[in-house]
């Protein structure tokens, strides 16, 4: 009798795993109307999610911008001062003009500039420098 028992112990368990594996591959199994579904939300959030991001990069922005001018328009008067024409520099007493320096250190275009007045034999006041620019 226990083998009999055993028998139909066991062809009832393997009915419930049979009746268990049939209910599970239907849960599994999704039609075409439920994975149109599933793609179309899928979808939507991932573009929900780029205009919330897109929207917060905008937001933060202007934000910047706004705290940006916010100091630019302070200093009223140093633009009042801009608009009024200033005189013109005054230069030393002997002094030819400004020199343009172009990648030249400033001791460097003293040198030059004393070889050549001494190589022309005339004072440094004389001569009018425009630039001096370093070949390389």
């Amino acid at each position: 009798m226990s083998f009999a028992l055993a028998e139909e112990i066991v062809s009832e368990a393997t009915e419930q795993v049979a009746e268990a594996a049939e209910a599970a591959t239907k849960r599994m199994t999704l039609d075409m109307g439920n994975n149109l579904l599933y793609a179309v939300l899928g979808y939507l959030v991932v573009f929900v999610g780029l205009t919330l991001l897109m929207a917060v990069i905008i937001i933060v922005g202007k934000i910047m911008v706004a705290k940006a001018k916010k100091p630019a328009a302070a200093p009223a008067a140093e633009t009042a001062k801009a608009a009024v024409p200033e005189a013109p520099k005054q230069l030393a007493p002997g002094s030819a003009g400004d020199v343009k320096l172009y990648d030249t250190d400033p001791r460097d275009a003293a040198m030059i500039m004393a070889i050549v007045a001494d190589k022309l034999q005339k004072p440094l006041n004389e001569l009018r420098f425009v630039s001096i620019k370093e070949v390389k």
